[in-house]
């Protein structure tokens, strides 16, 4: 056998960021695509909470992320995906720029009946010019909105895939995940 098989491979680590506004599945979709039990820092929610965040269409929602998501998915003997949750609530968006330092590109969760709550999420990515897909979290009840009309009213350019997903499901997440590992593939290939 030749020396190039018995050489160790160099294993590239790749870091994520999993972002959106408050209750939007966040913390759900790190926990459905990692391969570890992941870390969560879900803190139960206090009645001082309800008049700071909007509790509007997730009243049933008990728990809240207070620093971060972290899970591990490898693709193979080659590459780990690390995967980081953002706390969505405004007051914690400071922990932002120390969450996407060293990240290749995130992915945005939004929910149709607050897709307000994703324009900070958008506009952060933008700004820093780092690589984002959106994954419309199909919510069971909820009014479907075609995603052509989503896209309309998030004002993403063509260059940014939205596509449906349920945050529960892994094969979703997977998905979603493999939508920003294309993208950042084709930017990195030159087109012919």
């Amino acid at each position: 056998m030749s020396a190039a098989f018995d050489a160790p491979r160099h294993v590239m680590a790749a870091k994520f960021v999993i972002a959106g506004g408050f209750g939007v599945g966040k913390t759900t979709f790190v926990g459905a695509i990692s391969e570890i039990d992941p870390l969560q820092t879900e803190a139960a929610m206090t009645t001082v909470s309800r008049g700071v965040d909007d509790h509007g269409a997730v009243e049933e929602k008990s728990t809240t992320t207070v620093a971060m998501d972290f899970g591990r998915l490898t693709v193979d003997e080659t590459l780990v995906m690390y995967l980081f949750g953002a706390p969505g609530q405004d007051r914690f968006r400071f922990m932002w720029d120390d969450l996407v330092t060293g990240a290749l590109g995130a992915v945005v969760l939004v929910d149709t009946r607050r897709l307000a709550d994703s324009f900070a999420s958008i506009d952060y990515f933008e700004q820093r010019g780092l690589p984002f897909v959106i994954g419309v979290n199909r919510f069971p009840g909820t009014e479907y909105h075609r995603l052509v009309d989503v896209v309309g009213a998030l004002g993403v350019g063509p260059e940014v895939p939205v596509m449906d997903c349920d945050a529960r499901v892994r094969a979703s997440a997977r998905d979603v995940i493999l939508a920003l590992l294309e993208m950042l593939v084709a930017r990195l290939v030159p087109s012919r």
